[in-house]
């Protein structure tokens, strides 16, 4: 069994705004998989699917960004679940809008919902699935720029990005991270320094 959890902010206002970009891929993924039934459990909205021979848990947590890891975590500790098979999809400011990273584990990197996951589950070692949003403007808080809704320009550049995570976050499933993060991890470019 797995777990496949977006990260957002429930209620109809945050619907279209950055933080949600979690809420958004899932959404995009039970759509691409026939789900249409979502029940409330674990503080969550949650569908059952699989994917290849997984059962696969998609898992929206209804507490707000900030405590998503009150809903995770005892839906892992219920089932007996590893954290190695939560995959967890979130925003993120540290890459340019539509840009996408796959990793097996690592810090919170200051994301109040990623932080919230860790203290609950008593570990970094969580695959995530990283949407970039890009920074702030000048002017604009953390705060400000998390809750609002994407320009045009970048809207387009992260629906791109979901469209192409949708068979990379099934790849995880089937094959496992370290595959997937070869396989869909943007490529660096060489240097001459490289060279």
């Amino acid at each position: 069994m797995k777990i496949i959890a977006g990260l957002g902010n429930p209620g109809a206002e945050y619907t279209q705004t950055k933080h949600n970009v979690g809420f958004m891929l899932v959404d995009a993924l039970a759509q691409r998989l026939g789900v249409s039934a979502w029940k409330k459990a674990f503080s969550s909205l949650v569908a059952e699917v699989r994917i290849g021979s997984e059962k696969v848990f998609l898992v929206k947590p209804q507490t707000y960004m900030n405590d998503s890891g009150s809903a995770l975590g005892p839906m892992l500790s219920y089932y007996k679940i590893d954290t190695k098979d939560l995959i967890v999809v979130h925003d993120d400011m540290d890459i340019p809008a539509g840009a996408v990273r796959i990793r097996t584990k690592g810090g919170s990197g200051g994301h109040n919902g990623i932080k919230s996951i860790i203290s609950h589950v008593g570990t970094e070692e969580f695959p995530r699935v990283r949407i970039g949003i890009g920074r702030p403007p000048v002017g604009w808080t953390v705060i400000n720029h998390v809750l609002a809704p994407f320009s045009t320009d970048d809207a387009s550049l992260v629906g791109e990005a979901i469209g192409y995570l949708l068979p990379a976050v099934e790849y995880i499933v089937t094959d496992g991270v370290d595959m997937a993060m070869n396989r869909f991890n943007p490529r660096k470019k060489k240097t001459t320094r490289d060279v």
